[in-house]
């Protein structure tokens, strides 16, 4: 390119021009070149207040409580997994119907409902091996030891959720659940298919969740 066309272009359009020359002179592929990285949105991290949200909320641990019946003994506390979200918010809710409280954690998904791992629920599934979360109510059960260290069992009541006990679904802490995953990936990590918590909350589960507590799984729509 002639000098006096460079000098007859806008100024940062010389400047990349200039850059280009040089780099084409010294057998570099010019900076204008180089495919560009797409840009990739970052996830939520922080949900507004929404007094109809919380009230769905509500209105949905009252449905569930009372289509499971006898089965849930222990009625003052329901947990509400919204799948909708993704894992960078809050979506565990203990909705406590008692003191008319909710209290939001964070919680992971199956693997296999979020095969490309984009920090959004896909799918739902109830197979053997599938390694997804599956929607419906459960049941929680006892606590007992296991790879996580302290969980809870859960017992599937839904024809969407009947492998719950075959497929070793649980509750459990683990670090990829933690908020710390966040900053460093922008989302959680997945599990195979348990509602995992970070294990600084997860004491939240023990404490009001388990021995025969009601938790249900699904999209919350508003």
């Amino acid at each position: 390119m002639a000098t006096g066309a460079l000098l007859a272009l806008p100024g940062r359009a010389f400047a990349q021009s200039i850059a280009d020359e040089f780099d084409k002179a010294f057998g570099l592929t010019p900076a204008s070149a180089l495919p560009v990285e797409p840009v990739v949105p970052a996830l939520p991290t922080a949900a507004l207040p929404n007094p109809a949200y919380d009230a769905r909320l509500v209105a949905i641990a009252k449905r569930e409580l009372e289509r499971a019946g006898s089965r849930v003994w222990r009625k003052d506390i329901v947990g509400i997994a919204d799948f909708a979200r993704p894992s960078t918010l809050p979506r565990f809710h203990f909705v406590n119907l008692e003191a008319g409280q909710i209290r939001s954690f964070l919680v992971s998904h199956g693997r296999g409902s979020d095969p490309e791992h984009s920090g959004f629920l896909q799918n739902f599934s109830n197979s053997v091996g599938s390694e997804a979360t599956s929607r419906g109510a459960y049941l929680t059960c006892e606590w007992y030891k296991g790879k996580y260290g302290t969980s809870i069992r859960l017992e599937g009541m839904d024809a969407d959720n009947s492998n719950a006990l075959d497929r070793a679904i649980v509750m459990h802490p683990a670090a990829y659940a933690a908020d710390d995953m966040i900053q460093k990936f922008g989302k959680l990590g997945r599990s195979e298919g348990c509602f995992a918590m970070g294990p600084t909350h997860f004491s939240e589960a023990l404490w009001h969740l388990s021995g025969g507590r009601l938790l249900y799984a699904d999209r919350v729509e508003v």
